[in-house]
């Protein structure tokens, strides 16, 4: 199993590909990517952490949620269903917003797909996000994207293994 957390930028393209293998069922994996109260336990990278202020996991609903800063300053974010098959993959659009969830001027959502394959050591998930233009890309990048991810899958994984005990 690579439990490591893979991260592939093409700018060709304009993707950015993550893939990473947890140690768990797909159907607890699933539930990790798509129930508030898991979310909220792993996806804001330390010493950030997720809150989340509506979830509604359905095609045409969406997640609001605010990355919570140690200072308590929220940057949020709002990720629209476009396209769920439980418990294989959901399509997505993402992107920074403001607390009513209105999309940040300056950077068009991406759009993505995030994949849920049994394997025999657990699920692999990858995850895989096209933007509109290079330089929405670049500036995903600069703001720490590998890094963050990077953090937010290694909680994720300890939640697992937590999960599962």
């Amino acid at each position: 199993m690579n439990a490591k957390t893979e991260v592939i930028k093409d700018f060709s393209t304009k993707t950015i590909r993550v893939i990473r293998e947890f140690a768990a069922p797909v159907e607890l994996v699933w539930r990790a990517f798509t129930e508030a109260e898991l979310l909220d336990q792993w996806w804001g990278p330390a010493p950030y952490r997720a809150e989340t202020k509506y979830l509604d996991f359905s095609v045409g609903g969406h997640w609001l949620y605010a990355m919570v800063s140690p200072e308590g300053q929220k940057h949020w974010g709002r990720m629209n269903y476009l396209g769920i098959q439980k418990p294989e993959v959901y399509q997505y659009e993402d992107s920074f917003c403001d607390e009513d969830g209105v999309f940040a001027p300056g950077m068009a959502p991406s759009r993505g797909t995030t994949t849920f394959v049994a394997t025999p050591a657990g699920t692999r998930v990858e995850m895989v996000s096209v933007h509109e233009a290079e330089s929405d890309l670049q500036l995903l990048i600069d703001m720490g994207f590998e890094e963050g991810i990077t953090v937010c899958f290694d909680q994720l994984a300890s939640l697992l293994t937590t999960s599962q005990s």
